[in-house]
Parts: structure tokens; sequence; C-alpha cells
């Protein structure tokens, strides 16, 4: 088991097992899953030498196994795999990704069966009640793909805009509630819990100063929750005010949930760089909530979450002659640094926001891999980006930028506009057809 966990291949290659034997067909059946998650044309090239040898169920199996694999690397193949996996009994995760290959090739009848197998609950989430809908509607049911499009019309998040948008409507950022009262701040400053989240920051105790400042929400109502918000912002802890105000439920003010702090200076990063000065807001507002000294596990820093290595070759491309490391979290120097960055990563990608999303979050390489050998909307690409946190990333640095542009005197343009569609690689990036129903990496 150790040998096929970390070289499923070598143990294919060794092995003749008896596969009359249950313990060796499963054995087989790990190792060509194992190979299928780093390696899914290898794998499918023996499994269609083996799978004479196994029964329909285990058939089934191992397709649904190596689709699931494909449809996350893009694999040409991946929406006839799973056809061939047709009897197997499929995740929820699994069905998505069918949902989101289908997608890809322009597949709706395949999108809408993919999403009818989920369970209730899956079915449910805002993702899937849009595509269905687009589905529904690309097949003639008009009345079905509106029904679905006014369940999460509204809503304040990417599916809700692009909702309301196919219901031929317009983003309206919802009315600024009654301000909180004296009393109401007053109230929110005597409240312990609070009040010692204060003190810990004060102390430069982030970690143990959210902590307390999220546990003390608990059960607040959504006046609480506005005047603790404003509090957190006349301390200038611009993420506590903002994910604080995230946690309204009737009551809202988007004036606090998209906060722009430091905003002379990233109107003149954007406009030096030649952007969109709320795409960079709604970008940072996702990297790090506007905290000058965030720093990410994996090293990166500042406002704009910069890399070393990466604010270094910036700083160089810029000519900025004073750069040290120990300079990244001044905002102005992260700003500059991370807004030339943008610029670039714009340049390199098509021009396309959504691609430079993607890159400045997973990398341009990555960016590029994850586009297809054909124009893709804007939306599906984002939606079948394979990387949870990316995907996630693209998706609300996009419903930002609507937002910010909104609030703060910019221009009004629908999400689908704004999404674009994606080209298609270039030559030498894509697949080229060998054995049948496989393919193999260029």
């Amino acid at each position: 088991v150790d040998l096929i966990h970390t070289k499923p291949e070598k143990w294919l290659d060794k092995q003749t097992p008896d596969l009359s034997k249950r313990v060796n067909r499963e054995l087989a059946i790990f190792a060509l899953t194992r190979l299928g998650q780093r390696d899914v044309e290898e794998a499918a090239a023996r499994w269609v030498k083996l799978q004479s040898r196994f029964g329909k169920e285990d058939q089934a199996y191992v397709w649904g196994q190596l689709a699931f694999s494909a449809a996350k690397s893009h694999h040409p193949s991946a929406v006839e795999w799973y056809g061939r996996a047709a009897a197997a009994p499929l995740t929820d995760d699994q069905l998505a990704w069918r949902a989101r290959a289908a997608m890809r090739d322009g597949n709706w009848p395949e999108v809408k069966a993919a999403v009818e197998a989920m369970t209730v609950t899956a079915r449910a989430d805002p993702t899937w009640i849009y595509w269905e809908a687009r589905a529904l509607r690309a097949a003639g049911d008009a009345e079905g793909a509106q029904q679905r499009f006014r369940r999460i019309a509204g809503e304040h998040h990417f599916y809700g805009k692009l909702a309301t948008e196919e219901m031929g409507e317009v983003l309206a950022v919802p009315g600024r509630t009654e301000m909180p009262t004296k009393a109401d701040l007053e109230e929110a400053a005597r409240t312990p819990g609070l009040a010692r989240a204060l003190a810990l920051f004060r102390l430069e105790m982030r970690t143990e100063g959210v902590r307390e400042w999220n546990w003390t929400l608990r059960g607040m109502s959504d006046r609480q929750l506005l005047a603790a918000a404003e509090l957190a912002r006349r301390s200038e802890l611009w993420d506590r005010a903002i994910n604080t105000a995230e946690r309204t439920q009737t009551a809202h003010d988007f004036t606090l949930r998209f906060l722009a702090p430091y905003r002379e200076a990233f109107a003149s990063g954007a406009k030096t760089q030649g952007i969109e000065e709320h795409w960079v807001l709604g970008l940072v507002r996702q990297e790090s909530r506007f905290i000058v000294g965030a720093r990410s596990s994996a090293g990166a820093s500042g406002l704009m979450q910069l890399m070393p290595a990466t604010a270094k070759w910036m700083a160089k491309k810029n000519g900025m002659t004073d750069y040290s490391p120990a300079r990244v979290t001044d905002p102005d120097v992260n700003i500059a640094l991370g807004t030339g960055y943008l610029r670039y990563v714009l340049d390199e990608l098509d021009g396309s926001p959504v691609l430079a999303a993607a890159a400045y979050n997973a990398g341009p390489g990555r960016a590029r891999r994850w586009k297809a050998d054909r124009p893709l909307e804007g939306a599906v690409y984002a939606e079948s980006i394979p990387f949870n946190e990316t995907r996630d990333y693209v998706k609300k640095v996009m419903s930002n930028t609507m937002y910010y542009a909104a609030l703060y005197g910019g221009e009004i343009r629908p999400l689908k506009t704004r999404l674009g569609t994606i080209p298609p690689k270039r030559g030498g990036e894509g697949y080229a057809a060998t054995i049948t129903g496989s393919a193999t990496v260029q």
C-alpha cells in the first residue's frame, strides 16, 4: 500500500497479480486511482488494457475516478469518461466536476444531468442553482430557468449578481440602514469581549484579538453588529469592520462591508499603471482586508500580499533603487509594487482581469494552463479553476469590484461584461489525442 501510494506505476509494472482475488483487484484499482491523480493519461492507457479483467461495477468505479481527475486537469476526454462511469455512484464533488467539464465543452444537457444527480443539499448551492438554470434555458425551458434565477437573484455573491443580470436587472447596492447611535456605540465599547479584543490589538496580539472579537459577536443582532463594525472602523481595524458588517442578515451597511482605506494611494497606483482602481480595491479586500502588516503562511506580506521574490523583482523592474525587504509593508511601497505586478500579469494574460486575478493568486503559468482550446465564457473559466482557493478568490475579487465601482463612483458595468471571454490557449499548451478516448499532454 505504501508503494502504491507513492509510486503506483512501479507497483503496476512489477505486479502480475491474480485478479480473481478481491484484494488484488482493489490494490490495482488503488494504484490506477493514485496514478490518475498525477498522470490521468497514463492511468487511462493502462486501464484500457486491464478493464476487461474486472466486473462492470469496478469498471464504472475506475472510470469515475479517472473522469474526476481528468475534469480537474481539463483533459478533453473527461465528459466521455464520465459517460463510462454512468453506473457508478458518484459523490457531489465528482458530479460538480462532471458539470464543470461539461460547461467547458458547452455540453448543456450533460451539465443538467450532472446537477440533477447531486444531492438536495448540493443542488441548493447558488453555484448549481445558477448553472442548472443556464442548462434549462439552453434546453428551451425558459420558465424553469427564470424560476431558478429568481431564487438567488439579489443575493450578495458572485452568482447572485449573475442571476440578477440574467433576469434583466442591474446591481443595486442595498440602502444604508440607520447609522448606529451614540448609545449603540457606547454599548459596543462597553461590551467586555470587544473591549478585551481592542486591548489585545493595541498590544499587537492580533491572533488573540481576532479570536476574542469573533467569539463576542456570537448571537448579536444586526444593529449590534453594525455598531461593533463601526467601532472597529474607528479603531482602524479594517478587517474586523468588514467581516463584522458582512454578518448582518437584513440590516446592511455596504460602506462598512467595502471600506477603502488608503484609497488615495490605491487610486494613484492604479492611475500610474493604467488599471481600474475598483478592481485593485476588490483584490486587496480579498488579499489582506487592508491590514498593512498582514503576512501569509507562505510569506506574502502587506496590503497586496507580495511574495519576497515578486516584490524584489518588481522593485528592480520599477527602478526602485532604495528598496529593501523591510519596506514591503510600507503602504506606498507595497501598493506601487503590487499595482505594478497587476499591470504585468494583465499584460501577460490577454488583458483579462479574470485571468490576471487567477495569476495573482496562483501564478501566471497556471492561469494560462487553465484556458481551453476554444474561447470560454469568463464565468465558465472561473468556475472550472481546479484550485478551490483560487476559484473562490477570483469570483470574490470580481464580485467585490462591482461593489467598489458602485460605491466609489466607478463605471457600472454588468458582471458578465467584466468577466468577458477568455481567449483560447496558444499552440503547445493543450492536449493532443493519442489512444482511443485519451490524450497526451504536449
